[in-house]
């Protein structure tokens, strides 16, 4: 997505990444798991909103 950018923290994305593999692809910040819940998910599609923090806003990285 446009304006965003992989988190900078590398072992934070490795963790991310094996809780996304564990569920299947499914983002490991969900409890409810269908499709909207794919990595990434529709929130972060349509909103710009990824609360696991995966992917930040440009302006966040540091």
């Amino acid at each position: 997505m446009k304006g965003y950018v992989l988190n900078p923290d590398k072992e934070y994305v490795e963790r991310i990444i094996e809780g996304i593999y564990k569920k299947e692809g499914h983002c490991p910040c969900r409890v409810k798991v269908d499709d909207t819940t794919l990595c990434p998910c529709d929130e972060f599609i349509q909103k710009g909103i990824c609360k696991c923090k995966l992917y930040i806003p440009l302006e966040e990285k540091k």
